[in-house]
């Protein structure tokens, strides 16, 4: 600009080469005459001297002081430095300063400046009208900062959002989230780079030190509005403007995009983006990893999970995920995955292949003879399999503890007497619906697993009172006990009364099964805690009166289809204080009477079935659901809108289709 405003440049541009015959320094700035856009102001509040010396080596070959960091230009005679005094003289004619026409009067010389207007020329016509900024950014006397013309006011952003430089900001970079965003950048050799102003580290530093930097500061990603606010007021030396100084924590980066301050959000927000393009599950430990994929099952792991990478395909694979493995229901299982998972994970100590009918005896044999750590084995509904899976299992894994192979009808004697040969250890075992076992097998098992804690037999048609004698002998530590549908009469039944631990017994369907019995085994087993009575006829109201007198333990009492009235349910409420389940469905004598008795009397009852008992009045049942709350009545109704309920909860409504 400023040639524009002399009279002859080519008398300007000869002047320059005699300042420069020794070396000829090639400017970046377009400029040849002074220049109009940069200019330095001083106080005399301090460090004058310093900045005298520091003037007196940058004058420029048009008579323009450049400074280092910031571009400005002071108009001077070539090769002589500014003192303090005229550099105070100075400051003082730029604070009048109110208009562009007074910026360019003050930079001319008076000889130029004549030349010029003696053309009849204004000063400005040959200016480009966009270089020409507001009037209002020349008032700005007074403020002791180096900066760049024209010099924003502190807080206004809307000022200096006019001057910041286009070619920088159409397109701002994205900063990565290990890097802070910067304001400006300077290379360290001091020289300008990017396009953008030049960095002294000595004057940079200088300003920063003697506390003239009063502009706001440039806010760290990480901190809140409020030490934003805060740092903006403070002078620590590692404080740095915005828009011209560096932080003093941030390393000088050459390779860096500049950040404009009025860009600033949108940086930020890309740089969130950015890190969470870079965020992947995997960079999770895989400890905490292994921890979320135990929350599946084996089949959404083996068909799901493994499938996703082969990371997770490892760690599906992890020693912990095949130590208990549930293969129930899996119809693709078969021998040669049995044989696979034994040779690999030998560390197996829990499996479970109910309803895998692709499972023979020859591959859970092979699973016995490769994880002999084996403790807990269960088979439900194997129908195929029969006393040499079972025998391999006893000879090879002597560590068993639960052993449930219910319905499986090729189960003989044999596979029990392997079990009391080496399973000492054997504390749970259910053989409901093997229809082939005998008592000869039972004793035997009851002599060799001494620490049978749970026994359950369902429709053993060939176990009679010899086995139940047996287990009450030899097996002391007994704590569940079932014998449902079995042939035993009450003389098996009242050897149970020496086992002291008993707190479930589980008699439904004995056809030969007297009051007296029960009542004998109520008495002396204390610890008895559940009792199910279901299907017998011949209990009766005396029976469950003394029951309710002698079972200080008992909590659940079922008697479904037993020959009660509502003298049982008055029992019932009126003598004990422990009992909280009772199931009376199917009890055709019961009435609304019973029904209320026991609801008023009873203090722990929380439980009363009622189902298909005809001679109570749903009206009676709603209106006990009322009074009673904190008791569930079961009947066809109540059981019904308790479904429904239950059903809405989920999200359920009866617009939905039957697929859904």
């Amino acid at each position: 600009m400023g040639h524009l405003l002399s009279k002859n440049g080519y008398r300007l541009k000869k002047r320059t080469r005699k300042l420069h015959h020794r070396k000829k320094k090639k400017r970046n700035c377009f400029l040849q005459g002074p220049c109009m856009l940069c200019f330095i102001v001083h106080s005399n509040s301090s460090g004058l001297d310093d900045d005298s010396d520091h003037l007196e080596t940058g004058i420029n070959s048009s008579g323009c002081h450049h400074n280092s960091v910031t571009g400005i230009s002071v108009p001077g005679v070539g090769g002589v430095g500014i003192g303090a005094a005229a550099a105070s003289k100075l400051a003082e004619r730029y604070a009048t300063l109110t208009s562009p026409e007074d910026c360019s009067k003050f930079l001319l010389s008076p000889r130029e400046l004549a030349i010029w207007e003696g053309q009849g020329r204004s000063l400005l016509s040959a200016v480009p009208a966009k270089l020409i900024p507001s009037p209002a950014l020349f008032r700005t006397a007074g403020v002791s900062v180096t900066v760049p013309i024209p010099v924003p006011v502190p807080g206004s952003t809307s000022d200096y959002a006019e001057m910041v430089c286009k070619r920088k900001c159409s397109e701002v970079q994205r900063c990565t989230p290990c890097k802070q965003p910067r304001c400006a950048f300077s290379a360290p050799d001091g020289g300008l780079e990017n396009g953008g102003v030049g960095g002294g580290g000595g004057e940079a530093s200088s300003n920063s030190e003697t506390g003239h930097c009063h502009l706001p500061l440039c806010p760290l990603p990480s901190s809140s509005s409020s030490s934003s606010t805060s740092s903006s007021s403070s002078t620590s030396p590692a404080d740095g403007c915005c828009g011209l100084g560096l932080h003093a924590d941030f390393p000088h980066s050459s390779d860096s995009s500049p950040c404009c301050p009025h860009h600033y959000d949108d940086c930020q927000a890309r740089g969130s983006d950015a890190a969470a393009d870079h965020l992947s599950i995997n960079h999770l430990p895989s400890s905490i990893l292994l921890k979320v994929l135990s929350h599946l099952t084996v089949k959404e792991r083996c068909l799901c999970a493994s499938l996703v990478c082969k990371y997770w395909r490892d760690l599906c694979l992890d020693f912990q995920f095949w130590k208990q493995i549930d293969l129930s229901g899996l119809q693709q299982v078969n021998d040669d995955l049995l044989v696979k998972i034994a040779s690999r994970r030998q560390n197996v100590t829990e499996i479970n292949i109910s309803d895998c009918r692709g499972v023979h005896d020859h591959g859970v044999s092979a699973l016995a003879s490769h994880c002999p750590g084996l403790q807990k084995y269960t088979a439900y509904r194997c129908k195929q399999l029969g006393d040499m899976s079972l025998s391999a299992l006893a000879t090879h894994c002597p560590l068993l503890v639960k052993v449930h192979v219910g319905n499986q009808d090729k189960l003989t004697d044999e596979a029990l007497k392997k079990l009391g040969e080496h399973c000492s250890e054997l504390k749970d075992i259910h053989l409901g619906q093997c229809y082939s076992i005998t008592d000869e097998g039972m004793v035997a098992l009851a002599r060799g697993c001494p620490k049978l804690q749970r026994l359950y037999l369902q429709e053993n048609k060939l176990v009679t009172d010899r086995s139940v004698r047996a287990v009450a002998e030899h097996c002391p530590e007994l704590q569940i006990v079932g014998f449902m549908g079995c042939p035993v009469t009450s003389q098996g039944v009242i050897h149970l009364t020496a086992l002291r631990n008993l707190s479930v017994l589980d008699l439904r369907h004995i056809s030969e099964l007297n009051n007296e019995t029960v009542m004998e085994v109520v008495r002396k087993c204390r610890n008895l805690s559940s009792l199910n009575l279901c299907l017998n006829w011949s209990i009766n109201d005396r029976c469950v009166e003394i029951i309710a007198k002698e079972g200080r333990s008992l909590k659940e009492l079922y008697l479904v289809s037993c020959k009660i009235t509502d003298h049982a349910l008055i029992a019932i409420g009126q003598y004990s204080s422990t009992i909280e389940t009772v199931d009376a469905g199917w009890c055709k004598d019961i009435t609304d009477q019973g029904a209320t008795q026991i609801a008023q009397s009873s203090k722990s009852l929380r439980y009363l079935g009622l189902m298909r008992c005809d001679k109570v009045n749903e009206e009676t049942v709603e209106r006990l659901v009322v009074q009673y709350p904190h008791i569930v009545f079961s009947t066809v109704m109540q059981d019904c809108k308790r479904t429904l309920e239950r059903a809405y909860q989920m999200g359920w409504s009866p617009n939905t289709s039957n697929t859904s």
